[in-house]
């Protein structure tokens, strides 16, 4: 063995561990196999290994599980943990043993040295034990939901319902200030009668709401802890308190409301909870890809298209065409509402996995939720921010679209009928005239009549126009 790798030792016998690694025999047994993805968890899900890890230290500190001394190192190291100074020390791939075991032995090995140095003691002694003392009173089969729970449920809180509300601010800034700009309604892609850019825009603010509330209603079941269950949902080895003083610790660490499960069986057996709260993101993602195609719809052009709003000009668009700019930060939207789809399939297909008294998918469908988590908060954020903002209204270019449409005709139906009106639009259409035009040609209606019944603005009011 040379100066670079130490010697440690786990149930299967010895390994050869990197000299400056924290993480012991069972994670570089994972390291080596395990070479799948070179996709490791991320921020949220080690800071969550390192939230539970704490809390079960200072529930057994409490229980007189462990030596209060010990306890105490193992809290500070996993307040390292907790703020980011080891994450380089999480190397297991994330398609690794279903059950996150390779992960939670990987918390368990870095913690457990770290708080051995803290204690006194030399790295790889044990005398701060990774499974008799971190581990205390824990299983993966209960640690990795329960740090998934953390994770999701603080990405939740902390991350994706703040950028949904600046997305959702910065629609109902445009539906203000869009609300006096008339122009063409459209259904099927064609034109239907007349809305206000700012009722189209409140629209979109409302989906935002609406997905605000989606979102939020995912609180409930991933706030349950699967902590407490050990190995199959008994509480095999661990204090009857342990579970319930545990989630008060996460709790208060999070400063997000965490609970004991209601039934450990379910809470490791199944993972509906992350099923549904993918969903959810799955639900917003789509919100954003509709608003975003919106838009790109509308200002397409600028000279051939709808051109009904002006897009900021955030980078040149083409390699070839000369001044051509292109909506990109749409685009990156429609994107990651294809990449939260994909991850949405293997979320749900791998929760509908459990098998008896475990379910084995626990890592992919951390690792999706989390990264779709991730798109949504970066998505949301970016398109307000540098695209939504700076949106313009093309007033003049929708003010004519609109007289110009056939669909104006609709407001004659109350006082010629539909039939009339429909052949009032037939001939403006070919003969290229506005529905104003024609109908007063024909004689139904006299030109202050028609004025007074087809008014663009007044439109997009309910209640029937010209009617004393």
């Amino acid at each position: 063995m040379s100066d670079d790798y130490r010697t440690e030792q786990d149930s299967l016998g010895e390994m050869q561990v990197p000299a400056d690694a924290y993480w012991g025999a069972q994670t570089q047994r994972a390291v080596e196999n395990f070479p799948i993805s070179g996709l490791t968890f991320g921020r949220r899900f080690v800071r969550a290994l390192g939230v539970v890890k704490k809390a079960a230290a200072q529930a057994n500190r409490d229980l007189e599980m462990i030596p209060e001394d010990k306890a105490d190192c193992i809290v500070a190291a996993a307040d390292e943990v907790i703020a980011g100074e080891h994450d380089d020390q999480f190397p297991v791939d994330v398609f690794q043993t279903g059950s996150g075991t390779s992960s939670n032995m990987n918390a368990n090995e870095v913690i457990s040295n770290r708080a051995t140095e803290l204690y006194g003691g030399d790295i790889g002694s044990r005398e701060i034990h990774p499974n008799d003392h971190v581990n205390f009173g824990q299983s993966s089969n209960d640690v990795i939901p329960t740090a998934m729970h953390v994770a999701a449920l603080e990405a939740v809180e902390k991350d994706v319902i703040p950028a949904l509300d600046i997305l959702r601010e910065a629609l109902r800034a445009k539906e203000e200030e869009f609300d006096g700009v008339v122009k063409t309604g459209r259904t099927h892609l064609q034109d239907a009668t007349p809305v206000r850019l700012g009722q189209e825009f409140g629209g979109y603010a409302t989906q935002m709401e609406k997905g605000l509330v989606r979102v939020d209603n995912v609180r409930e079941h991933l706030s349950e802890l699967a902590l407490g269950g050990t190995a199959v949902g008994t509480g095999l080895n661990t204090h009857p308190e342990f579970a319930s003083r545990a989630a008060e610790y996460i709790t208060k660490e999070t400063g997000v409301q965490f609970r004991e499960a209601d039934d450990h069986f379910e809470a490791q057996a199944a993972h509906d909870a992350m099923g549904e709260a993918h969903g959810a993101l799955r639900t917003v993602a789509g919100s954003l890809n509709k608003i975003a195609n919106d838009l790109r719809l509308l200002a397409s052009g600028p000279r051939n298209g709808l051109g009904e709003i002006e897009q900021p000009e955030n980078q040149p668009g083409s390699s070839i065409m000369p001044g051509k700019v292109n909506p990109v930060v749409a685009e990156a939207v429609n994107q990651v509402h294809k990449q939260v789809v994909g991850n949405d399939a293997a979320v749900s297909a791998g929760a509908a996995e459990g098998q008896l008294d475990l379910n084995l998918y626990k890592p992919v469908c951390a690792y999706n939720f989390l990264q779709s988590a991730e798109l949504v908060t970066n998505a949301s954020e970016v398109f307000a921010r540098k695209f939504v903002a700076k949106l313009e209204a093309n007033e003049e270019h929708c003010q004519d679209q609109v007289e110009q449409s056939m669909a104006l005709a609709t407001a004659l139906n109350p006082h010629i009928g539909y039939d009339k009106a429909s052949e009032v639009a037939k001939a403006a259409l070919k003969e290229d005239k506005t529905v104003r035009e024609v109908v007063v040609e024909k004689g139904y209606l006299s030109e202050a009549e028609a004025d007074e019944v087809i008014d663009p603005e007044a439109m997009t009011y309910t209640g029937i126009l010209g009617d004393d």
